[in-house]
Order: C-alpha cells, then sequence, then structure tokens
C-alpha cells in the first residue's frame, strides 16, 4: 500500500453540472487535496490542464462544446511535453459498453461511475498514483 500525502496532489476536476462539480471539490478537500481546479467543459478544461498541469483530471464524459471523449483524444493527441500522459479519470453516469470501450482504447486512467462517494472517489486517486510511477516520484509516495 502507498502512503499518499493528498494534500500534495493538483486536481483538476472537469464537469458541466454544477452540483456536481461543487460536491467532487468538497469530497477532495475532506480527503485532504488542497489545489482542486474546475473546468465547466471541456473546452475551458483544455486551457485549465495546460495553465495548471494538474497531477490527475476527473472529467465528465457529456458536456458541451468539447465532450470528455474529444477532451481525451486532444490531451492524448498534444505534443506538449508531458501534457498528453496526464492521468485522466471518466466521472460518468455512463456505463455503456461502447462509452467504456473508447476510454481503454484512448488509455483512460480510471473509469468513475456516478454518484461519486469519498471512498469512490479516494480510491480512484489511490490506484492512478499506485500505478503512475511520475507522481509517485514527483511527491516521494512509498
Amino acid at each position: 500500500m502507498i502512503n499518499i500525502n493528498y494534500s500534495k496532489l493538483r486536481i483538476l476536476v472537469v464537469e458541466d453540472d454544477t452540483f456536481t462539480r461543487q460536491l467532487i471539490r468538497k469530497v477532495l478537500k475532506d480527503i485532504g487535496v488542497r489545489f482542486v481546479a474546475e473546468s465547466a467543459n471541456g473546452k475551458e478544461g483544455l486551457l485549465e490542464l495546460i495553465r495548471t498541469r494538474p497531477d490527475i483530471v476527473f472529467c465528465d464524459i457529456h458536456m458541451t462544446p468539447i465532450d470528455g471523449r474529444q477532451f481525451l483524444r486532444e490531451v492524448r493527441g498534444t505534443r506538449v511535453k508531458g501534457i498528453n500522459q496526464i492521468p485522466i479519470v471518466f466521472l460518468t453516469a455512463d456505463s455503456e459498453a461502447a462509452t467504456v470501450r473508447f476510454a481503454l482504447e484512448h488509455h483512460i486512467n480510471g473509469y468513475l461511475l456516478k454518484p461519486i462517494s469519498l471512498t469512490k472517489l479516494r480510491d480512484s486517486i489511490n490506484a492512478v498514483v499506485a500505478a503512475d510511477e511520475d507522481i509517485r516520484e514527483r511527491y516521494g509516495f512509498k
């Protein structure tokens, strides 16, 4: 088990529903995350991702003008150093097989079904950190 100091992590939440975004922020704060950036859609999320360089992105799928799928494609396809490898966790109510398959084909780092809970969010972060050597080394998580 990796010992994670959540206060060191930088999280970006890309979610169009204001209530859900605020709830996720509160839950992240409750587990100790200090830095939480937010965006109301994928277009704003791409700009915020480049500006803040988060450690992990939680991204809704169904948004406009850029949805979570396009957001994922853009991030994975960018040539900006370090951006294309930022872990992205889909946060969605969509459990359709085609959506899950798309996520896997585009190297998603997690798939979290709504409604969210503190336990689900924390477990998702733990799984991402456990699988990402760069994050562990950057913050000395062992």
